[in-house]
């Protein structure tokens, strides 16, 4: 039992709640080491102790199993100091907020593209004013290609490459690897240029 102190009335230690809420945090951290990919593991200061844990929750592939694995690498990971678990979740953190900023260029990318597309060209001026150094006439074949492959039922290739030519214009210094990515929301994102 916590108890109280006498003299002041304050309690000891925290309370079992406070415990429980502590372990499903150290759970959820867990989790998220689990689903990480090794190259995003190997960016997170993950103690040495706790690799080869990690390692075989992720071999596990059982639901119970997994879940029994997960919970015991959550307590290998609830002996580590806070200072520790701290930076791994400050890790985390700053890995999923740069992983938002590239996923908004990208829509922005697919944003343009899109307008590029249906706009004809009004929104290839709008886009080379914006843009002086990108190329013209290989922008104005790729839309040409697009709109024809749209015509004629084909596979996306020119709209794939006018999203490469415009990612490599608006975001030179990228260097995802993702070839296209379904246009989810572009209209969404129109204001964001």
């Amino acid at each position: 039992m916590r108890g109280r102190d006498e003299e002041t009335g304050d309690f000891h230690g925290p309370s079992r709640s406070q415990k429980r809420r502590e372990a499903l945090g150290v759970l959820e951290l867990a989790e998220a080491l689990v689903a990480l990919s090794p190259a995003q593991l190997s960016r997170v200061p993950v103690p040495e102790s706790t690799l080869p844990h990690i390692e075989e929750t992720r071999r596990i592939t059982s639901n119970i199993a997994r879940k029994r694995q997960l919970a015991f690498l959550a307590k290998q990971m609830r002996k580590l100091d806070e200072d520790e678990l701290q930076a791994m979740r400050d890790a985390l953190d700053e890995k999923s907020a740069a992983s938002r900023t590239e996923v908004a260029a990208l829509h922005r990318v697919e944003a343009w593209r899109d307008r590029l597309v249906d706009g004809g060209d009004a929104a290839l001026a709008e886009f080379l004013d914006a843009h002086p150094e990108a190329d013209r006439q290989r922008l104005r074949q790729l839309v040409r290609n697009t709109l024809e492959e749209r015509k004629r039922g084909k596979p996306p290739a020119a709209y794939r490459e006018l999203f490469r030519e415009l990612r490599g214009t608006l975001l030179p210094s990228s260097t995802a690897a993702v070839d296209d990515l379904p246009p989810d929301d572009a209209e969404a994102h129109d204001g964001d240029e």
